[in-house]
């Protein structure tokens, strides 16, 4: 009684129910039965009779509550980003048991005024195990946006609600692909350039083996970026006028490139464990050769299994109204558990184990520095260079796609896109400061910091 808009109304449904239940909920006046007269007045709640079937043996209560949540603490989710309709959530429950994956959905209908540009409508329901203090999602649920009311069809019963989103507009989606498209020419121009300048270095450092691997690695992940930025400026070039079958070869050539650029991130952080972890007993057969055949290898693989069971195709980018912005020769909607699989769970693996690669360098590093093991005070702003610089080569700048939601997260999806854009030209500046000039200020450099790890780990 103490909760502010709390109604409910308990309907008996005994087992010889043969139609489907029709409710009324208003967020001023809670719920009531259906009056169909006042059309366009209140929000409507249709219980399929298919719900009542499984309870035949048994006379049962439906209880529809009403909440306005605007001053209780319940149903606040952490970092949220839409807006609840009126402040009005709606919970529906069937007798004393737990109803889900139905046939036949139970469907809201939300009434509400036009809504502004820029905004979406997204059917949820609250999950209490989301998070630490529970949220909202979508999963199960299927929403049909109208002019004045959104329908929403869900396959089982709980509290519900209608988040209104900011959605991003054709303007801004413009603006992305212009920003990416530039990007990716400028970092191609800078890629040409940094492998030029690996080759350079490897001929100079050509009598020290670590740095003759390290600097044949970086070679091949700025390649890797570079294949990338080719592959996207082709697709986005030439998706919207391909020939299904020229669309499936660019999909699967997007796809293979950045799989490498993964790849390739995930073998630098196996070369800086081997370096800072195992130091002893590293010499390994032809170890540049095979890492290229797996660094460029492995993708061949994943792509030819994604390419055998029809994975790629037209990708339209959409709002959430379901206005197409872009379209890109990509893995098809109908294939998205590919998508999940081999790049999102792919590259959360690598990560994490570069992530923590990165606090094991930097904690030996750090203790280095402190102890003056490492001779020739190195200055601040060069240190902080370098580690942000192998923070970029480690893959971090990819995390930031993990803090965009769809497409809401507009200044996340500005700062992912210049980053990663601009990756090749942060790998340049960090060889740059990293490998020359040899002078006596770079001699805590990396490379010096992993010949005296080595020394010491010896003499120990």
């Amino acid at each position: 009684s103490q909760l502010a808009g709390l109604e409910t109304l308990l309907l008996n449904v005994s087992r010889t129910v043969t139609r489907d239940v029709l409710i009324a909920f208003s967020p001023t006046k809670g719920p009531s039965t259906l009056n169909t007269t006042e059309k366009g007045k209140a929000g409507k709640i249709h219980l399929p009779k298919e719900i009542f079937r499984s309870l035949s043996s048994q006379i049962v209560s439906v209880m529809v509550t009403v909440l306005n949540i605007q001053q209780l603490s319940m149903f606040k989710e952490v970092n949220q980003t839409g807006q609840v309709l009126d402040n009005t959530v709606v919970g529906i429950t069937v007798g004393n048991t737990s109803i889900s994956g139905l046939q036949d959905p139970v469907q809201l209908t939300f009434t509400h005024r036009r809504l502004p540009p820029g905004i979406t409508p997204q059917c949820v329901f609250w999950d209490p195990s989301k998070g630490q203090a529970g949220g909202w999602r979508s999963s199960g649920c299927v929403t049909q946006p109208g002019d004045k009311k959104t329908v929403c069809s869900c396959d089982h019963l709980t509290f519900f609600t209608l988040l209104l989103n900011p959605a991003l507009d054709g303007s801004t989606a413009q603006t992305l692909m212009a920003v990416a498209t530039a990007g990716c020419g400028v970092a191609m121009f800078f890629s040409i350039f940094t492998i030029a300048f690996c080759i350079f270095l490897r001929y100079r450092f050509r009598f020290e083996e670590t740095v003759h691997i390290n600097l044949g690695l970086h070679a091949n992940l700025v390649g890797s970026l570079f294949l990338l930025n080719l592959a996207f400026l082709l697709n986005s070039g030439l998706s919207s006028r391909a020939q299904p079958g020229t669309c499936r070869f660019l999909g699967g050539l997007t796809h293979y490139c950045l799989l490498c650029c993964f790849t390739w991130t995930a073998l630098e952080g196996f070369q800086l464990y081997l370096l800072f972890v195992k130091v002893l007993g590293i010499y390994i057969h032809h170890y540049l050769v095979k890492l290229c055949l797996l660094g460029w290898g492995f993708p061949v693989l994943v792509v030819g299994v994604a390419g055998v069971i029809g994975s790629y195709g037209e990708y339209s980018i959409q709002t959430k109204d379901h206005q197409v912005i872009a379209r890109l020769c990509w893995i098809t909607s109908k294939h998205l558990l590919v998508h999940y699989i081999t790049n999102c769970g792919y590259f959360s693996l690598i990560f994490l184990f570069n992530m923590a690669v990165f606090g094991v360098v930097t904690q030996k590093s750090c203790s280095l520095q402190g102890t003056g093991a490492v001779q020739g005070g190195t200055k601040p702003w060069k240190v902080a260079l370098v580690a942000a610089g192998l923070f970029c080569l480690l893959g971090a700048t990819w995390a930031l796609a993990f803090l965009t939601y769809g497409t809401s997260s507009a200044p996340v999806l500005y700062l992912f896109t210049i980053l990663n854009s601009l990756q090749g030209i942060f790998i340049f500046i960090w060889l740059v400061v990293l490998y020359y000039p040899k002078t006596k200020e770079t001699s805590g450099s990396l490379s010096h910091i992993i010949r005296h790890e080595k020394t010491t780990t010896a003499s120990q």
